[in-house]
């Protein structure tokens, strides 16, 4: 009984030496995040799903100023100006205006994809990889809601400049989606109208609005 103890003793002091180490970590990326006036990113994006035979990839590239972004992906434009969310597709010649950017509870957004982390998981640090000679350090984010259709997601972190190298999304319906930084700038001079939608640029377009 003594060594049953001891070993439970043991595991919830490892366990909780994890999640300190992998808190510490999440808010010194956090607060590097917020340190900048505004960041863009490219990235690359796959989505896979062994059982159905899909593998999907993109590159894309997004710019982000507090709640406010540009992301720009699979032939889609996603501008938020930090009330609505205009969705431009060329291809089909359509606008889809919504009042709210986070309309699935579930997604990642822009706006939030450097913080969403900081609410509804717990964590617990996971592998380090050396990457192109940067040391990337893994935290396990799991969900706290049970009914949450993420299974479990991986946050890779570079370890000397707290930055984000990349996020791996397991669903639990399988499907594996990971989206890799490929570069990282901030406080960039942006265009004023970065962030505003100008309706005479697309007077030819079907206006979709969902409000």
């Amino acid at each position: 009984m003594k060594k049953i103890i001891t070993v439970l003793l043991l595991t919830l002091s490892v366990t909780a030496f994890a999640q300190n180490k992998a808190k510490t970590l999440l808010n010194e990326v956090s607060a590097k995040v917020k340190s900048y006036s505004n960041i863009s990113i490219d990235f690359k994006y796959v989505l896979e799903n062994t059982a159905e035979n899909i593998k999907q990839q993109t590159k894309g590239d997004v710019v982000m100023e507090g709640e406010k972004y540009r992301l720009n992906i699979l032939g889609v434009t996603r501008l938020f100006d930090g009330k609505k969310l205009y969705s431009i597709s060329l291809e089909d010649e359509e606008v889809t205006v919504t009042s709210d950017s986070d309309s699935e509870e579930d997604s990642v957004t822009p706006s939030k994809m450097l913080s969403f982390y900081e609410d509804g998981y717990t964590y617990a640090t996971d592998i380090e990889q050396n990457i192109n000679g940067r040391k990337i350090q893994y935290v396990k984010l799991t969900p706290i809601d049970s009914n949450s259709e993420i299974k479990s997601i991986l946050l890779g972190i570079d370890k000397q400049t707290k930055h984000i190298y990349n996020l791996i999304q397991v669903g639990k319906n399988g499907t594996k989606t990971t989206l890799t930084v490929n570069s990282f700038k901030t406080n960039e001079p942006l265009s004023k109208s970065l962030f505003t939608f100008d309706a005479n640029k697309y007077k030819d377009f079907y206006i979709n609005n969902l409000d």
